[in-house]
């Protein structure tokens, strides 16, 4: 049993681990909300949350009166995008375009004080999403991508933009998760090479080339999602 003071997120590398394994096979239904629950040890509104994101993800779709099922196939070869978490106040578009503006302006703050340390982590980071992505352990993947991002947020020079960023923190980081069921591995191996270029110009004191290395990852993200911000 997990302990009680997991995350949600630790709830969902064990479901992810089941479904990898084979103890929950494809167009297999879940266990109930109650079971999953007792047996992990965790509340009802937390494994909740740990479904979510691998609905989100693409492991798991659910069926109005029928349940929960594992996904059949490759997540990241499906034909659909799970459902937007933040419909009922902001669409994809809406949160798209903000990360643009919000994390351009910020990658441009953050060039030049990122320390040696906190660009060799963005490069483990993206050698991480690499092999989450090549491994099929698409939650591995998506919390490196979470990171490499969080770190350019923490070293902006602007404080106000740095509260903003962690007051929509969920909101922007959903949009990462969002595309990866409709993501091909051509776009990934982009997405992973374009990392890559916002680390360069982030070290080499770049701040307009910092900029636009990042929009232009985040418009390409968009546009995996059917989206032109």
């Amino acid at each position: 049993m997990l302990n009680k003071t997991l995350l949600p997120q630790s709830v969902a590398r064990e479901i992810q681990s089941m479904i990898q394994s084979g103890s929950l096979k494809p167009g297999e239904k879940i266990p109930s909300q109650r079971e999953f629950s007792q047996r992990f040890g965790i509340s009802r509104a937390s494994l909740r949350e740990a479904l979510l994101t691998l609905e989100t993800l693409g492991l798991l779709k659910t069926e109005a009166g029928r349940g929960t099922f594992v996904s059949g196939g490759a997540p990241s070869a499906s034909n659909h995008m799970g459902p937007w978490r933040y419909s009922d106040s902001y669409s994809v578009f809406d949160v798209f375009q903000t990360r643009i503006m919000l994390e351009g302006q910020m990658a441009s703050l953050a060039a030049g004080r990122l320390t040696a340390n906190q660009l060799d982590q963005m490069e483990k980071m993206t050698q991480q999403m690499e092999q989450g992505w090549a491994q099929q352990d698409l939650l591995a993947n998506v919390d490196a991508d979470l990171e490499f991002h969080a770190i350019i947020a923490s070293a902006c020079s602007n404080a106000m933009l740095r509260a903003l960023y962690q007051t929509v923190r969920d909101q922007l980081t959903a949009t990462q998760r969002q595309p990866i069921p409709i993501t091909d591995p051509a776009r990934m191996r982009e997405s992973i090479a374009e990392h890559r270029r916002i680390i360069s110009a982030l070290s080499a004191n770049d701040p307009a080339g910092a900029r636009l290395q990042m929009e232009t990852h985040i418009r390409n993200t968009a546009r995996c999602a059917g989206l032109e911000p």
